[in-house]
This record gives C-alpha cells, sequence and structure tokens, in this order.
C-alpha cells in the first residue's frame, strides 16, 4: 500500500522522488505522499458533498420545491458563508493550543455530517414554514462545523504538504470533485419520479441527496484522521477573546497580509455573481438550464476542467490567479448583463445561458483555489492557523453585507447589483496583480 500511496502521489503531484520538502517540517518530508493522498481523498469527498447540499443552487430548489416560504431563502447563502468564517478566529485560538489539530477537522467534519441527517429527518417529518425554520437551523449549524474545518485544514495542509505542491493539491481534488458532480448532476436530469406525488418525488430525491453527503463527510473524516500531522507549536495561548483581538491588528501591522484581506474581501464578487447570474436568466426566459440537474451539470463540468489548470498556475503565481479569475468573472457579469439589457432572448437560450454559467463557475474556482494557495504559502507554521481565522472573519463580515444586495436587487434592480460587482470585479484584479509573489519568497 505504501509503494502505491507513493507512485499515485510521484504522478499525481508530479513529484517522482517524493522529495520537494519546502516549508515543511524535516520529520515530515518522508510521510508526505500518505499525507497528500489523505488530503486529496478527504478534499475530493467534501468537496463533492458540497456541490449535492449548495445554498446557491440545491437547498433554495428544494425548500421552494417542497413548499417551504420564499422568505427562507434569502437567509440561506449568508448563513452559509458567514457562520462557516466568522466563529474561527477564536476557534484558532483554541486550535493553537492542541499539538496535533487533524482532529479538529475530523470533528467539524462529523459536526457536518450530522446536520445533514437532521436536514433529511426534517424533509420526511416537516413541512412548510416549520420545514424552512429546520433547514436555516441546521444549516447554521453545518456552517459552523465547516468553520472549524476550514481553520484546521489550512495549518495541517502546511506542516505536511510542500509549498510548491498545495496548489496542485486543491486543483486535482477540484477536477475529481468536478468530475463525480457532474455525474451526479447526469443522474438528476434522467431520475425518474417513483411515486404518485410531485412532492413525494422530489422529496426522495432530496433523501437520497443529502444522506449520500452525509456519508462522504463521515468516510471524508476517517480518511483524514490517517494524516501523519506531526505535532505544531503551542505558543501564544490565553483568553480566546482577548487573543482573537490582538489577532485582528494584524491586519494593518503586517501590511503584506492586510493587502491580500482587502483583496480576498474584493474577490467575493465572483461568489456573489453567480446566483444573480441565475436570476437574470430566469427573468429572461423558461431555459432548462434553470433546472437544478442542469445548473449543477454546468459548475460540476467547470470544477471538473478547472481545478488542476488553477492548482498548477497557483504554485508559480496564485496572485495572478487570483487576478485572472476576478478579471473572468467580471467579463461574465458584463456579458450576462448586455444580454440582459438587450438580448434576453439570446440569454435565455440554453445553451448560452449554460455556458455563462460555466464561465463564471470557472472564475469562483480560479478565485478559491488562488487566495487558498496564497494565503498558506504566504503565511509561516507559526502564524497559519492565526493569519486564516482573521482573514475568514473579516470576509464574514464582508459575506454577511451580501444581504444588501438583495436590497439593491429590490429597489433598484438586478442590473445595479450586477453594475456593481462588475466595479468590485476590476478593482479586485488590479489588487491581486499588485500583491508579492510568495510562491518565490
Amino acid at each position: 500500500m505504501s509503494k502505491l500511496t507513493d507512485r499515485m502521489y510521484g504522478y499525481l503531484a508530479e513529484d517522482e522522488d517524493a522529495r520537494v520538502c519546502k516549508d515543511i517540517p524535516d520529520s515530515a518530508c518522508n510521510d508526505q505522499p500518505q499525507a497528500f493522498m489523505a488530503h486529496l481523498w478527504a478534499l475530493t469527498l467534501t468537496k463533492l458533498g458540497d456541490s449535492l447540499v449548495s445554498a446557491r443552487l440545491v437547498l433554495p430548489w428544494m425548500l421552494i420545491a417542497l413548499g417551504a416560504p420564499s422568505a427562507f431563502i434569502a437567509a440561506l447563502v449568508p448563513l452559509r458563508e458567514s457562520l462557516a468564517l466568522l466563529p474561527q478566529l477564536f476557534v484558532a485560538q483554541r486550535m493553537r493550543e492542541t499539538p496535533v489539530r487533524k482532529w479538529f477537522w475530523v470533528a467539524g467534519s462529523i459536526g457536518q455530517a450530522l446536520s445533514l441527517v437532521a436536514m433529511v429527518a426534517a424533509i420526511v417529518t416537516t413541512e412548510g414554514e416549520t420545514f424552512g425554520w429546520a433547514i436555516v437551523i441546521l444549516l447554521a449549524l453545518f456552517s459552523l462545523s465547516r468553520g472549524v474545518c476550514s481553520v484546521a485544514i489550512k495549518d495541517v495542509q502546511g506542516k505536511t504538504i510542500s509549498k510548491t505542491r498545495r496548489g496542485r493539491l486543491s486543483g486535482l481534488a477540484a477536477s475529481v470533485a468536478g468530475t463525480l458532480s457532474l455525474l451526479t448532476a447526469i443522474a438528476i436530469l434522467v431520475a425518474p419520479s417513483l411515486t404518485d406525488t410531485q412532492r413525494e418525488g422530489d422529496a426522495w430525491i432530496f433523501v437520497a441527496l443529502l444522506s449520500f453527503a452525509a456519508l462522504l463527510w463521515v468516510v471524508a473524516a476517517i480518511i483524514y484522521a490517517q494524516v501523519p500531522e506531526v505535532p505544531g507549536a503551542t505558543e501564544g495561548g490565553g483568553n480566546a477573546v482577548i487573543e482573537a483581538l490582538k489577532s485582528i491588528a494584524l491586519l494593518w501591522q503586517d501590511k503584506k497580509f492586510g493587502q491580500f484581506v482587502l483583496t480576498r474581501a474584493l474577490l467575493v464578487a465572483s461568489a456573489f455573481a453567480i446566483p444573480y447570474i441565475v436570476v437574470m436568466i430566469q427573468r429572461s426566459g423558461d431555459g432548462g438550464l434553470t433546472g437544478l440537474g442542469g445548473l449543477m451539470l454546468a459548475s460540476g463540468l467547470a470544477g471538473m476542467l478547472a481545478g488542476r489548470f488553477w492548482g498548477k498556475w497557483s504554485d508559480s503565481a496564485s496572485n495572478h490567479v487570483m487576478a485572472a479569475a476576478a478579471l473572468l468573472a467580471t467579463l461574465v457579469m458584463a456579458v450576462a448583463l448586455a444580454l440582459y439589457l438587450w438580448r434576453p432572448d439570446l440569454l435565455a437560450q440554453q445553451w448560452l445561458s449554460g455556458f455563462i454559467i460555466f464561465a463564471a463557475a470557472v472564475a469562483h474556482h480560479g478565485a478559491r483555489v488562488g487566495r487558498k494557495t496564497y494565503l498558506v504559502d504566504m503565511a509561516t507554521q507559526d502564524n497559519r492557523a492565526q493569519y486564516t481565522a482573521v482573514s475568514n472573519t473579516v470576509i464574514g463580515v464582508v459575506l454577511l453585507l451580501g444581504i444588501l444586495l438583495g436590497l439593491l436587487d429590490q429597489f433598484i434592480g438586478v442590473e445595479a447589483v450586477i453594475g456593481l460587482l462588475i466595479g468590485l470585479g476590476l478593482v479586485a484584479a488590479a489588487r491581486a496583480f499588485s500583491l508579492p509573489n510568495v510562491q518565490q519568497d
């Protein structure tokens, strides 16, 4: 098994001697193939799970299909994104007191699985407003568990995976998960209704999706427990709130880090773009790609094709990846807005709307892979968890402010929302391009 792991690592990481060991402890060098493959499988499974329970696609569709009031839909993305980020500053401080941190990821993964199992129970036993409240509350618990995983994996990855292999790891996981998501979307498109009523047929599909996703997180936790992590530094302990407030000062005390956080905040334009592009497509006509399976198909295809490309590029210049992703997202938004204003009949065409969503998803994948690789490579073993938590806390606040985009859409129109996001995307591209190249440090 060890020889097979070494061979797979050599092929996937393009590191046949398995001895590229930059910015990791010497004691972790020989175990890098095992650590790489464990990370790869765990990330692949959870990325696939994310696509099956997407707060942008699957959960809104589920609430509508199963009869929950539409008011709950507006809370999904802000809760999903911000609650996975805001508590991380306090989690990171607790994590610093523990030499081996992979168990935080394992616990967070189990927490996500349990939240999904509870959602399945809610589908079967509740309906209407009660069902809506149950999903929103359980999504909040799911997101908090995910926040624990987010801090832990960057810290563990920084101790076990070489500096020039981390972007490749993220890209590979995204590509494999994208392929599996593609197959899942096809299955949803062709799945016949197994019951006499529409609601029962839809409920069966969502029970299957969420149950399978929960299983993925359990298996991922078991795999991640096998990561050969060396104990890390535990200095800097103290009251979590006081230490968290001290950590915020890094934003202005560490100029490079502060510039990165500002750039990452601007990059949220690519995250907010997709649901509003979907809104424009839906308002332009009744295209087939507005269906759940079609949207998942386009997103999965983007992950399958774009992940490895963005990952390899990130290992040499992750700041350029962020800039390119921001420019691509801006271009996609501009094209979609122009079609919405002047040729809505074209935007309603399945092939064109599908390509637009595909391109927007490619840009979003690039922004995610680029900023994750930049942060891990910029930090050191001693401050990586702290950097991650501060950055994620700031972005959590920014994502909560995204609720205001809904008000802008309601009172001025989706055109104003897309116009604002285009402006943010252009500034993000310029800021990212001006960041120092941490891969060459």
